[in-house]
């Protein structure tokens, strides 16, 4: 058995069926022929590599109230994992902390990828059966309104420490909190997703591609019709232990959002940071 993820052209007319189908059957689903220019994707990439390379990177060490700034290796463990996962990474926000020596590609490739999640939140929605738009709290429109919540993380594995535990990975696995994760293709390979059969399948890394899927808060909102998928960030062989960069853009509601009849988004997200140790 395989996970039967679909692989979608943007500008197709069955976009949005198609991509209802793959989240509502696998969680995930890969984006061709989408509208962010893959030479801004390497051009941020490219700045992001500088910046993990530099020490520097220590003077903008997160703030755990904003969760903003960089975060050093070995901060974050999976929830329900012990073990810490072997990467450090950035987390960017509009209102946050930026690194003086940057650009403003970032804020470009931020904006261009919220926008189109925004996009696809809403395709998606408009396909949503009867059952599950009349079951909405609020709608996906109006939930992430305006949010200055979408979070950009910008991730660097480092080769792996020959010294490593045997326990160790670059990700353990995980589902994601959010609504959306678009994630443009990650510098080397190592994504893989947790299939029904309890076996890890590799999930498309070709560069020009965006991987959607959905997160636990879009399953609470639509009471359990799309699947929050688990899946991790393996480490690789040791002929090709070498660094990995991977940007994910997370959309998330507003803080005040009812996610369900009972569930504010904002204690939701908190509740997981701490469970992740992000917060205390």
């Amino acid at each position: 058995m395989s996970v039967d993820i679909l692989s979608i052209d943007y500008q197709s007319n069955n976009c949005a069926k198609l991509l209802e189908k793959s989240l509502k059957e696998t969680g995930f689903a890969v984006i061709t022929n989408h509208p962010i220019s893959h030479r801004l994707i390497q051009d941020v990439y490219f700045e992001w590599k500088s910046f993990f390379s530099a020490q520097l990177k220590h003077n903008y060490t997160f703030n755990s109230k904003e969760q903003d700034g960089f975060f050093p290796y070995l901060t974050e463990n999976a929830k329900g994992s012990k073990s810490k996962d072997l990467k450090e990474f950035f987390h960017y926000y509009p209102w946050g902390q930026f690194p003086d020596s940057m650009s403003n590609q970032t804020k470009i490739l931020y904006d261009q990828l919220v926008n189109l999640g925004s996009d696809i939140l809403s395709s998606i929605e408009e396909n949503f059966p009867k059952t599950v738009k009349e079951n909405l709290h609020s709608s996906m429109k109006n939930m992430i309104h305006n949010s200055k919540n979408h979070l950009f993380r910008i991730l660097h594995y480092p080769p792996v420490p020959k010294d490593s535990n045997l326990d160790s990975i670059r990700a353990h696995q995980h589902e994601d909190i959010n609504l959306i994760t678009l994630l443009v293709a990650g510098s080397e390979p190592g994504l893989e997703v947790l299939g029904n059969d309890l076996k890890w399948y590799k999930v498309d890394s070709n560069e020009n591609n965006i991987v959607v899927n959905s997160g636990d808060m879009l399953k609470l909102a639509t009471n359990n019709y799309y699947p929050s998928t688990t899946h991790r960030v393996v480490n690789p062989s040791k002929n090709e232990n070498v660094s990995r960069y991977s940007m994910p853009l997370f959309i998330h509601p507003n803080s005040d959002a009812m996610l369900d009849k009972y569930t504010r988004a904002d204690q939701f997200l908190n509740d997981r940071l701490k469970e992740i140790g992000l917060k205390e």
